[in-house]
């Protein structure tokens, strides 16, 4: 496979066809060795357009996803970032480069263990990692921006209150297969408000959808 003309039309031929048009989330996906991320088993699908499978029933979002989630969090290199569901380690290196300083949580162990050497490898050293199940609990203090990469059911107001005043939040949300992914701004301490980005499908996180309901 060649690595760059792949990357390049990945770039070309689906994030930026999804109106992912910021320079610098396509610097940033330029940059980033997508590659390595990938699980070895599916490295001749690092740059398809298609989830690629994780451990534990999890899955890697989708290039046009996550240039979307990049896009939506408009970074400027100076904010805060938290990260809600580590997996491969690939967006979280994306948040890394186009801000000061990222927490990325996560419920597996085993993720953030070949996150931290993903990262390292890339020289990344703004990234704090954390193993926490983030529908039980947050991190301390409050973030400038915070993205959610697994869907959640129903919308959790708690990641609004771990914005800042000023803040944006990627989270998807709603039933499959016609989920809906927001941004949320923190305009106040006692106010939000959100715009319905685009209509998508993404896998739960752990915790993160409501059981079924019986029926009679």
């Amino acid at each position: 496979m060649n690595t760059d003309f792949s990357r390049q039309q990945m770039i070309k031929q689906q994030v930026r066809a999804w109106d992912v048009l910021d320079k610098n989330v396509l610097t940033v996906l330029d940059e980033v060795p997508r590659e390595q991320f990938v699980p070895d088993k599916f490295s001749a699908l690092a740059f398809a357009d298609t989830e690629l499978p994780l451990a534990h029933g999890q899955s890697m979002m989708t290039p046009t996803i996550e240039g979307r989630v990049l896009q939506a969090l408009g970074l400027s290199g100076g904010e805060k970032v938290l990260e809600i569901g580590t997996g491969s380690g690939f967006l979280t290196a994306c948040l890394a480069k186009l801000s000061a300083h990222v927490t990325s949580v996560d419920l597996y162990d085993d993720f953030l263990d070949s996150a931290e050497q993903r990262l390292a490898a890339c020289g990344i050293d703004n990234v704090d990692l954390m193993q926490m199940n983030a529908i039980e609990e947050l991190p301390d203090g409050t973030f400038d921006a915070i993205a959610v990469t697994g869907s959640i059911q129903p919308f959790d107001p708690r990641y609004v209150d771990a914005l800042s005043i000023g803040g944006r939040l990627f989270v998807i949300v709603g039933d499959a297969p016609a989920m809906i992914a927001k941004r949320v701004l923190r305009t106040d301490e006692n106010d939000w408000q959100s715009d319905t980005l685009f209509e998508t499908n993404l896998a739960a996180l752990v915790d993160g959808a409501l059981p079924e309901r019986f029926s009679f």
